[in-house]
């Protein structure tokens, strides 16, 4: 199976900076697309911003300018440093990895998977 353990998260002022760290673990042989999603109390999931295989970027306008994807690919592992934080930046963030290519069971399988979260809070 695969795992995705997040790391990175914490409480910080208004204008700070956190980086947060999600490496995935398993008989991978590749990963399309790694991104990461924050869910707020009481809000949906919403996507933060997304990084390919080819290393393309895509960001929520809310974000653009203060934070940055990355990915090791050799290490399976994606990051995200956000700069500038603000209050509103506040939720669970979570990592996804997109069209995991796995062994499992004898198979070659695809798929999705999810970290458990990390908190971020930032206060005013």
């Amino acid at each position: 199976q695969v795992q995705l353990v997040e790391s990175g998260g914490g409480l910080v002022q208004a204008g700070g900076s956190l980086r947060l760290s999600c490496a995935a673990s398993g008989r991978i042989f590749s990963i399309n697309d790694m991104g990461w999603y924050r869910q707020a109390p009481g809000k949906q999931r919403d996507l933060v911003a997304v990084i390919t295989g080819g290393a393309t970027t895509n960001y929520a306008d809310s974000v653009k300018g203060r934070f940055t994807i990355s990915r090791d690919n050799a290490k399976n592992t994606v990051y995200l440093q956000m700069n500038g934080l603000k209050p509103e930046d506040t939720a669970v963030y979570y990592c996804n990895a997109g069209g995991v290519r796995y062994w499992s069971g004898g198979f070659n399988v695809i798929n999705d998977f999810w970290g458990q979260g990390t908190q971020v809070t930032v206060s005013s």
